[in-house]
């Protein structure tokens, strides 16, 4: 089964180190009937910067972006099955979970949430998730 590629200008590419070369990284790719979602975070998509250095509005901002990738592979948050969550600074989960709470509107989902170092300064939180189309 081939892979497909899916891109969203809704949200911000990311996974450069090097601005000049292109993105090793698609923000999702449908396999089957799986949406492989590559980790969101916190950047505007038509900067790429960091919204804010506020947890709530990070994880609204990175949740945003998600949503946009997901839409763009024609899922919504209801197939969601499994999302992970790096957080830079374990003492934001509790914000960070409100804010989530209050996205998700309801949704359920499975969800793993570690302390990590996401790759960029000022990014406090990185989601990435798989959705089933079938």
């Amino acid at each position: 089964m081939p892979k497909i590629l899916v891109q969203s200008a809704q949200a911000p590419v990311t996974g450069f180190t090097d601005a000049s070369k292109p993105s090793p990284l698609a923000q999702a790719i449908r396999a089957g009937d799986f949406l492989y979602v590559s980790g969101q975070g916190p950047l505007d998509p038509a900067t790429r910067e960091v919204v804010s250095d506020d947890i709530v509005e990070q994880t609204r901002r990175t949740l945003t972006n998600l949503v946009a990738v997901l839409d763009a592979g024609g899922a919504t948050l209801a197939q969601v099955v499994n999302m992970r969550v790096c957080l830079r600074d374990t003492t934001d989960f509790p914000a960070f979970n409100e804010a989530f709470r209050d996205f998700m509107n309801g949704e359920k989902v499975t969800r793993t949430c570690i302390g990590g170092t996401p790759h960029r300064k000022g990014v406090k939180v990185e989601i990435d998730c798989v959705a089933y189309l079938g």
